[in-house]
């Protein structure tokens, strides 16, 4: 009987425990997601309109209007690739990882550079000069982690969200679970009392 109590005694904690985890996990992903948001808006990116071949293929239907969600940052990031990716002076589409550090001297307009100091342009002070296609790959790297981030943030977000209704859930229906078996023992109880006082005899 001292077992059962303890197993309902334990439940109920459970179930509580659960609740409380349930509505801090909702709490921090709700904050999470309007925060991810807000920051996002702060920023007043605009996409462009899809007379940009990049616009046309990741946001046609954001054309115009202004960055506020995760997806529309994740999109903008694509936006930003494919611009750097086919820019006029990356004809043949080399990423970061693809460029040298430094302008090479026999073709200083060339993105692909070189990383060997005694290939590399040198300026009038005999340092080499870096490569100056490859830092805006670097930008344009630095941009595109920040938005797809904002995307991530929001999912996570969204996701913290979900597990918070389902720990929820799950302490009410515990809570609910101890109830009723704390309920169908005290049934018992005066179900047993009861047969107990028709047995005496009368007096």
């Amino acid at each position: 009987m001292r077992g059962k109590t303890v197993w309902e005694i334990g439940g109920f904690i459970a179930g509580g425990v659960l609740i409380l985890f349930g509505a801090v996990a909702i709490f921090l992903g709700v904050t999470g997601f309007t925060t991810t948001r807000d920051a996002i808006k702060d920023e007043g990116i605009t996409f462009g309109t899809t007379d940009d071949p990049a616009v046309a293929t990741y946001a046609e239907q954001w054309a115009g209007e202004q960055v506020t969600t995760g997806d529309q940052a994740r999109a903008f990031a694509q936006i930003m690739r494919y611009h750097t990716i086919n820019a006029e002076w990356n004809p043949e589409h080399l990423t970061y990882a693809q460029m040298g550090r430094f302008l090479a001297a026999d073709d200083p307009s060339n993105p692909a550079g070189t990383s060997d100091d005694a290939a590399a342009l040198k300026d009038e002070t005999g340092a080499t000069v870096s490569n100056n296609y490859r830092n805006q790959w670097v930008t344009e790297t630095a941009l595109t982690t920040a938005l797809n981030v904002s995307y991530m943030a929001e999912r996570l977000s969204v996701f913290g969200l979900v597990v918070g209704i389902a720990l929820l859930f799950t302490g009410v229906g515990l809570v609910i679970l101890a109830f009723a078996v704390f309920g169908r023992r005290e049934q018992a109880k005066e179900a047993s009392r009861a047969t107990s006082s028709t047995m005496i005899p009368a007096s």
